[in-house]
């Protein structure tokens, strides 16, 4: 029953699939496809590969990941994973992940190496199981002996020591904490919190703080220029076309919304040359003859390049709204400034009020200035003493090695590859499942389908640690009570036998009291 969770995710990978031969069909073992063949999926199946769709438009249901029941739209170019269902349209697909390296298997995965590991709690066990036998077989000899000494026969003093024995019950120490962990795990799997191992369980239930960074946590991730005004007398257009080319090679959210914006406007957009990319602060590019630079404002500011009371205040409106502010100059001069936004995600104000419900301290990190930050904080809950800005993608680490040092254990919530450093620093890290492999990979939780799922995944946590130190308090109880009372005579081996059969099956059915946690 412990390991359900596991045969019902490997059950949504169906067996075969339909794959373009030349002109035919033919289906094939899922396990046979390769990357690069086009698979045909029609209504009502599930998808058997992770790829690219390059022909139909269809409907997804992606609840087996995302945890979401409204069916997501596809068109040519969009992604679909393995497992997932096809609602509508018949669709072509090209495969890019396949058998076991599909997203479906490696969560499978996890949850396998989850619930086979320990958890710190279980060393206690395992050192008092350690004594434990040797113990009990002390005990029996000394009940056989004082028996003996007492006038008793051979047959009853044997009796009483084989009852030592039979009540003795190592079982129920060693299941207490395997039991918690693996029953845990994989309710947590169908929850859409993926744990990685009992360890991580454990510290998750003895948090303090929690970090949650901003863009693509708090935030959906997608940001869009809301709002640009140009100041050289080149115009708006202009000035977008040529920050759209400067940031054509940035791999960063504001820059991608940029580029976007001058793709909405169906601007010409030329390639640049000389293209630098500065961490934190924003690019520098060769366009069209022209010397362009876009990034935060202090970045200017280090190019020497001044602002303008004009743009300054309207710099300052859009930071008073909670837009990211960016700046742009041409050659040395400011030319325009945009006003960025990312959409907060709805249920991101809920989850910061049921952190701190359960007694959580609650952080926002962001490289946003501070008045963009504040903006945001106010709607999300986040109290302006708790809010970290202008940090830096290589200093994120650094702010949670401070609140450790002050005695919190810290969560880190994040999503993109400058969150990774931080998410391995933090006691535990966690990543969201639309963020980059390589947060993914440096986090010790991810979390599928939004970030409603957190305060469910500290409560599980703290739950199932609530209920291995039961298992282990009523396994040390019964053995304490059992071997003086069978080493006295008063329990016979029949009924130590069934006394010893009840407390492994009570810890099982207590840990499996986890599979009921919503």
């Amino acid at each position: 029953r412990a390991g359900e969770a596991i045969r019902k995710l490997a059950s949504l990978t169906p067996r075969t699939a339909t794959v373009m031969r030349g002109e035919s069909e033919a289906a094939v073992p899922v396990e046979d496809v390769a990357p690069g063949e086009v698979v045909v999926v029609r209504p009502g199946e599930r998808v058997p590969v992770d790829g690219e769709i390059i022909e139909g438009h269809t409907s997804i249901d992606e609840s087996m990941l995302t945890g979401e029941s409204i069916p997501v739209d596809k068109e040519p170019g969009d992604m679909v994973a393995g497992g997932t269902v096809n609602q509508q349209g018949m669709f072509k697909v090209q495969a890019t992940r396949v058998g076991a390296d599909t997203a479906l298997a490696h969560i499978v995965r996890l949850v396998e190496q989850a619930q086979g590991s320990k958890a710190p709690i279980q060393r206690l066990a395992d050192v008092a199981a350690s004594y434990f036998v040797p113990a009990v077989l002390a005990i029996a000899v000394a009940a056989f002996v004082g028996w003996r000494l007492a006038g008793a026969g051979v047959a009853q003093a044997l009796v009483n020591a084989a009852s030592v024995l039979v009540v003795a019950c190592p079982c129920a120490l060693g299941l207490a904490t395997p039991t918690g962990i693996m029953v845990a795990t994989g309710r947590g799997a169908e929850l859409g919190v993926l744990i990685r191992g009992g360890e991580h369980l454990e510290r998750l239930s003895r948090v303090d703080a929690v970090i949650l960074d901003k863009t693509g946590t708090l935030t959906r991730g997608m940001p869009s220029v809301v709002g640009y005004r140009a100041v050289l007398s080149l115009g708006p257009r202009e000035a977008l076309r040529l920050a759209a080319a400067a940031e054509w090679g940035s791999e960063h959210p504001l820059g991608k919304a940029i580029v976007e914006e001058a793709v909405r406007q169906r601007l010409d957009v030329p390639m640049p040359t000389d293209f630098r990319s500065v961490p934190g602060r924003g690019v520098l590019a060769q366009v069209d003859g022209h010397q362009v630079a876009v990034g935060t404002l202090s970045f200017m500011s280090e190019l020497g390049v001044s602002l303008g009371a004009s743009a300054v205040s309207s710099l300052e409106r859009m930071e008073e709204r909670g837009e990211t502010a960016v700046a742009q100059a041409v050659d040395g001069a400011i030319a325009a400034v945009y006003g960025i936004a990312d959409q907060l995600r709805p249920e991101s104000a809920g989850v910061v009020a049921d952190l701190f419900g359960l007694g959580l301290e609650v952080y926002m990190i962001t490289g946003d200035n501070p008045r963009t930050a504040a903006a945001i904080a106010r709607q999300v809950g986040v109290p302006d003493d708790h809010v970290m800005a202008e940090v830096l993608p290589n200093a994120k680490a650094d702010h949670v090695a401070l609140l450790k040092r002050r005695g919190l254990a810290v969560a880190m919530v994040g999503d993109g590859i400058n969150d990774a450093p931080a998410l391995a620093t933090a006691d535990v890290g966690i990543a969201m499942s639309t963020g980059t492999d390589i947060a993914m990979e440096a986090a010790d939780i991810t979390i599928v389908g939004g970030l409603q799922r957190l305060p469910s995944a500290i409560r599980l946590s703290r739950a199932t640690l609530g209920i291995i130190k039961q298992n282990l308090f009523w396994a040390f109880i019964y053995n304490a009570i059992g071997i003086p009372l069978a080493a006295l005579g008063v329990m016979p081996p029949v009924y130590a036998g069934a006394a010893m059969a009840a407390s492994s099956v009570s810890v099982v059915s207590n840990s499996l009291r986890l599979r009921r946690f919503d």
